[in-house]
């Protein structure tokens, strides 16, 4: 078979079929990230489990899920990229429904670690699918129906998963799952093919040496650093024996597994690749996107809900009209991409979202649910112009037989940003927070803060309360107040580290070379 066959491989079936058939799973498996948040809670209550224990259901699930993405391409040339994408979607559609049967924190632990292994896989497999179903030219496109799930389940996840728990229960977060997953079987059945380059890789592969160490050590590494990126702020971070013992196992694990691919004949993943600029910078963007995709969509909901008072699912609702945005957007990006460098419209996506977060800096206790509504409609129509390009610019000039390690890589740094960006969020908050509430409380003896506690004293005194219950409910009420806006004033700092890190990701453009838009660009 000569070099040119893979590129002319066409499928049996039209690709949008095939594209609609694994973006059901795609949307399935990122929802399932962050329809659990929600329910955590209700969990822990119904488990008789601390909150704290019950957070081990999102990391369990994170740990198998970080581990499994970087193994995905291996697995997929050892047994066929179908059979191992039909494996994760049955692996997870049961796990879903045994973790809706569970009636113990270690038995939802355990079933979510399953969860997680299934989940991990889908993505890299369902990306590598789309790039070779469609003609280059048509790519984009493909890719733009693709990030429309992965941009648009986080935001639908708080909603959905509120609702669910306030008006039916938590097990049925897990049993939704099933009936999207059969459906997603028995198209995949039908509609997905492996095409001939990944058959061959397959032949390859067949009696090869499996690379344990490299299984073991990549194993260790991102589990460990899983564990730190979830935990640290939970745990004072290196004020914990915990969190250094799995920090030190982290960059142990990592830093001798990237040696050791590096000279292993076989590895489970081919780090030369980053050796390609494109792809180096394509991987790097991608990590700042998962910063700041995951980072916002947990700010806005969280603010609503800590200093607004909003329930779950009012909370969410804020970030739907951004969902709808970015499927407005996506399709025009997707036919943009074979038109226009993929430099530019990666510039320009981030240039708007740095835009929408320095207006978003204006945030405070008021605001109303229009307001944060369009705080999130602007930041989406940022993100819906950097997915689809960043994930073409991974593919320019790699080999068809690579694409699955492209796949589980580009999709390895998307989670790892994640990961990196909520748990970084989580302690500016903290931290910033106390340091507010510290500046403010020390302007408590100020005249103005003496007249207003006077004026509050006084109004509940005439209300029918006794002078010493009137001053201890008034001094109650403006500690409440003092503490929410220190945590207001805690998020609007988490603004602008977000805003900073937008900024700082647009050098790393310069780096990529200049792609030719058209066919010939997006060509493998």
């Amino acid at each position: 078979m000569n070099s040119h066959q893979p590129a002319a491989w066409i499928p049996r079936h039209n690709p949008w079929l095939v594209a609609l058939t694994v973006t059901m799973a795609t949307f399935m498996e990122v929802l399932d990230t962050s329809i659990a948040n929600v329910a955590l809670p209700h969990i822990a209550g119904s488990l008789s489990a601390s909150v704290d224990e019950s957070t081990w259901v999102l990391t369990s699930y994170l740990i198998a899920n970080a581990v499994v993405l970087p193994l995905s391409a291996w697995i997929s040339d050892r047994v066929g990229r179908k059979r191992f994408y039909m494996t994760c979607v049955l692996l997870f559609t049961l796990s879903s429904f045994c973790c809706g049967l569970c009636t113990s924190l270690p038995m939802l632990i355990f079933f979510r670690v399953l969860q997680g292994l299934g989940g991990g896989g889908l993505a890299p497999s369902e990306q590598a699918i789309l790039a070779d179903t469609f003609a280059p030219r048509l790519r984009g496109a493909g890719f733009a129906l693709y990030g429309m799930a992965v941009v648009l389940a986080p935001a639908i996840g708080p909603t959905l998963g509120g609702f669910i728990t306030d008006h039916y229960s938590w097990h049925w977060i897990f049993f939704i799952n099933v009936p999207v997953g059969v459906l997603s079987l028995f198209l995949s059945s039908i509609m997905v093919e492996d095409p001939p380059h990944v058959l061959e890789a397959k032949e390859r592969t067949q009696g090869k040496p499996i690379d344990f160490m490299g299984f073991g050590l990549i194993a260790l590494g991102l589990g460990s650093l899983e564990v730190v990126l979830d935990k640290g702020q939970e745990d004072d971070w290196f004020s914990s024996p915990f969190i250094i013992l799995f920090a030190v196992l982290a960059v142990i694990g990592l830093a001798y597994f990237v040696i050791w691919e590096l000279y292993e004949e076989h590895p489970i993943l081919e780090l030369h690749l980053l050796k390609n600029p494109n792809f180096a910078v394509a991987n790097s963007l991608m990590f700042a996107l998962g910063v700041i995709l995951f980072g916002t969509t947990v700010l806005i909901p969280e603010y609503l809900q800590t200093v607004m008072g909003y329930t779950a699912e009012n909370a969410g609702m804020v970030l739907s009209p951004g969902g709808l945005t970015v499927m407005i957007c996506m399709p025009l990006v997707g036919q943009l991409v074979s038109r226009v460098d993929a430099r530019y419209l990666i510039s320009f996506g981030f240039i708007i979202l740095g835009l929408s977060l320095i207006h978003m800096g204006s945030i405070y206790p008021g605001i109303d649910f229009k307001t944060a509504m369009f705080y999130r409609i602007y930041q989406s129509c940022g993100l819906a112009f950097l997915f689809v390009p960043i994930n073409t610019l991974s593919f320019v000039n790699i080999p068809p037989s690579q694409g699955n390690q492209v796949s589980a890589m580009i999709n390895l740094f998307r989670n790892l940003g994640g990961s990196v960006g909520i748990s970084m969020l989580s302690t500016v908050l903290a931290r910033r927070s106390q340091v507010h509430q510290s500046y403010l409380s020390a302007h408590t003896g100020s005249p103005q803060f003496a007249s207003a506690l006077h004026s509050a004293k006084m109004m509940l005194y005439s209300a029918g309360n006794s002078l010493p219950d009137a001053a201890m409910q008034a001094n109650g009420e403006l500690y409440r107040t003092l503490k929410q806006q220190a945590t207001a004033l805690a998020y609007v700092d988490a603004v602008h580290f977000m805003t900073v890190f937008c900024v700082l990701a647009l050098p790393l453009i310069l780096l990529a070379r200049r792609n030719r838009p058209g066919p010939m660009a997006m060509a493998h």
